[in-house]
């Protein structure tokens, strides 16, 4: 048996890009399509708030953006900057509320594709988030949202599980609901890494509440920010000629919002 050490995962972020940076390429296409499908004029300059360790950022960066990012973590801060810097980019990724940051320069996309914009606990949260991106962008630029919907008329996802490699090390990492309440808005979930190298074994166990949103819920939240308008809405399939059409058995959304011009 593992032993297991309660702790922030976020806090570890080197296992947590072995997990959630290994699969990066199937986002990193969906962006480059809709930059050029969804964005009104050229899309030179980037921003992802809740930037993590900017998985996606090198990536983008080596494909010619200049980028930049947020986040509250500062140990993922460091990371992301220290990555960016070994390939020769500036560390543009600072520390800071995505409900909150602001940009010198106004930007052409912003992503924020896995569910991070769900951690924001509140609808003034949400709101208030969604109107300090569409100020950063410039008009015509795009804002391309990722979460996971609570469906309305099935059960949700209880469980799921991802493994990663790089080299002698190897992490498992779990996610399964240990509460939702659907009333409040809450969803409690148990995350693990279960982390193998040539010396030692063991696994790190952390807590993560939700915020939940319903299809409907989430259309009440966008009316609410008229700076944006719904331009298109995928699945985590990311073909960009398959759109989606919500409806109460949908889960996996991710919404294509464009800043409408002034």
């Amino acid at each position: 048996m593992l032993t297991t050490t309660q702790a922030s995962l976020y806090d570890f972020p080197k296992y947590y890009d072995l997990v959630y940076g290994s699969d990066w390429k199937a986002e990193f296409d969906f962006l480059l399509a809709c930059f050029e499908r969804h964005a009104t004029g050229e899309v030179k300059q980037v921003f992802e708030p809740a930037c993590g360790t900017g998985r996606l950022l090198v990536k983008l960066a080596q494909a010619g953006f200049k980028v930049a990012g947020v986040d509250l973590n500062p140990a993922a801060v460091e990371f992301c900057n220290d990555r960016l810097e070994r390939f020769g980019y500036p560390r543009s990724a600072f520390v800071g509320d995505m409900c909150e940051f602001s940009v010198k320069t106004p930007i052409d996309a912003a992503f924020n594709p896995i569910n991070s914009f769900r951690h924001l606990s509140t609808e003034g949260q949400a709101e208030q988030h969604l109107h300090t991106v569409a100020k950063a962008l410039r008009p015509g630029g795009i804002y391309v949202l990722g979460l996971h919907l609570t469906p309305e008329i099935v059960e949700p996802m209880q469980e799921e599980s991802w493994s990663a490699r790089r080299g002698n090390l190897a992490v498992l990492s779990r996610l399964w609901v240990l509460d939702c309440d659907r009333r409040h808005r809450r969803e409690e979930v148990g995350m693990s890494f279960d982390v193998y190298t040539p010396t030692k074994q063991f696994r790190l166990e952390d807590r993560v509440v939700f915020r939940t949103y319903s299809a409907s819920q989430m259309r009440m939240l966008l009316a609410k920010v008229p700076e944006f308008e719904l331009t298109q809405v995928y699945d985590f399939g990311y073909d960009i000629d398959s759109p989606i059409a919500i409806g109460p058995e949908t889960e996996d959304v991710v919404y294509v919002l464009r800043k409408k011009s002034q």
